[in-house]
């Protein structure tokens, strides 16, 4: 079976093929790129009316550069969607794309929203990976038992 990035995948599926996401490793790298900049643009946008002025009455986030805040999601995001994908380029692993993209839009979103000090905002940066390690952990799990 030829799977969306063209890979022959038969070779030790039987010929059923499986979910994996075998290529080179710029293709890794430019999904990982992909997701988290997909999930830092919509985490902006959706957070954008915290960040005006409060002409409607919905208060305004806290003072302060928001830019500190998207470099850190932006990390996060590279590390979440790096490690799901790198895991599904191993064994089957069920939509992690759509996975690390939540993950980085709602950490986002949180984050432009209510701007948390450091300290929460680490919380919330290991929760994310946490999160992620666990799906790729039940993916890992759930493929040996098969």
């Amino acid at each position: 079976m030829i799977d969306l990035f063209g890979a022959d995948d038969t070779s030790d599926s039987g010929g059923q093929g499986d979910n994996r996401r075998s290529g080179p490793l710029w293709r890794h790298a430019l999904f990982a790129l992909g997701v988290t900049a997909c999930g830092l643009a919509l985490g902006w946008a959706a957070s954008a009316f915290r960040l005006g002025p409060p002409d409607y009455g919905i208060p305004a986030a806290a003072p302060g550069s928001p830019w500190a805040l998207l470099a850190v999601c932006g990390a996060v995001g590279l590390a979440v969607a790096g490690l799901l994908r790198g895991i599904a380029a191993r064994i089957p692993v069920y939509a992690p794309g759509r996975v690390a993209f939540v993950l980085v839009f709602m950490g986002t979103r949180l984050a432009l929203g209510f701007r948390p000090e450091p300290g929460p905002l680490a919380a919330g940066a290991a929760a994310a990976v946490l999160a992620a390690a666990v799906w790729a952990g039940y993916a890992a799990w759930t493929h040996r038992r098969a």
